[in-house]
């Protein structure tokens, strides 16, 4: 998995994606797989205690020691706090993988003392194994150091290497507050089938699925967005009429433009802060 067959990790922080993370290396360990857990965490969830107890999970130790990887997973305002004890953690060879929005890699490496430094977005589908988490590493981590984060973050769903840590930005505007957007999209159809005079479980029903359901078959077909709404689109049918209202001028494509740009520009200004 690693130079070492058996990487020892570090997890600061079990919250929502945290525990994601934890419940994917977990069951790496029923399965077989070489690597220790420690977890630091002051309100576990009790059923993820359990489960971490159950393979001999260090929980919260009192004098930690250097470890292969110490994973961030908590919110970026907490970092200044628990920075100072978790630097207990990190040793000559010790890579940091941070899942902290807007902390950059300078500010990791200058607080903890590390220059093998990973900064990751997953989003929120990661917590049931769907998720996409883009990542950045430092100039000083090595292609192995690459491969044993991108092993341990493959628990969340696929990977995506990043060239420079300025597209972290693009990142949380697309996939990271994404998942927003398409919530947002579902909770919109419902409310347009309500006005067309369905009821409102039923409009719920019909959009949550329709939605669920595309993005299934786009992924399992491989075929690109583009192509799919080809197929569905008879010339002179509804679903044309429909698209030429979303395509037009002030339509779907230029808002959803205006707000990616918005949600990038908003990660940046966090950043500089």
């Amino acid at each position: 998995m690693s130079a070492t067959d058996a990487p020892s990790i570090a997890l600061v922080g079990a919250g929502a994606m945290g525990g994601a993370l934890v419940r994917g290396w977990l069951e790496a360990v029923r399965k077989g797989g070489g690597l220790t857990l420690t977890v630091v965490e002051p309100n576990f969830d009790p059923e993820l205690q359990r489960e971490l107890e159950s393979v001999g999970a260090v929980l919260n130790p009192p004098e930690p020691g250097p470890v292969d990887v110490l994973v961030f997973a908590v919110k970026p305002q907490a970092f200044a706090a628990v920075a100072p004890s978790a630097k207990r953690f990190v040793g000559e060879e010790t890579r940091i993988l941070s899942i902290m929005a807007g902390v950059h890699i300078e500010v990791i490496a200058r607080e903890l003392g590390s220059q093998r430094v990973v900064r990751a977005m997953p989003n929120m589908p990661a917590r049931i194994g769907r998720g996409v988490t883009a990542y950045v590493a430092a100039p000083a981590c090595t292609a192995a150091d690459r491969a044993l984060i991108e092993q341990l973050l493959s628990p969340l769903g696929s990977v995506e290497p990043l060239p420079a840590e300025r597209l972290m930005d693009v990142v949380t505007a697309v996939s990271g507050s994404g998942p927003a957007y398409v919530f947002l999209l579902a909770e919109v159809l419902a409310l347009a089938a309500e006005q067309e005079g369905l009821d409102k479980e039923t409009a719920m029903r019909l959009a949550s699925r329709t939605v669920a359901g595309a993005g299934a078959l786009m992924l399992e077909t491989g075929e690109s967005p583009t192509t799919l709404r080809k197929q569905v689109t008879s010339p002179g049918g509804t679903t044309e009429a429909a698209l030429d209202v979303l395509g037009a001028g002030n339509g779907l494509g230029p808002l959803l433009r205006r707000a990616v740009s918005a949600a990038a520009q908003r990660s940046r200004d966090l950043g500089k802060n």
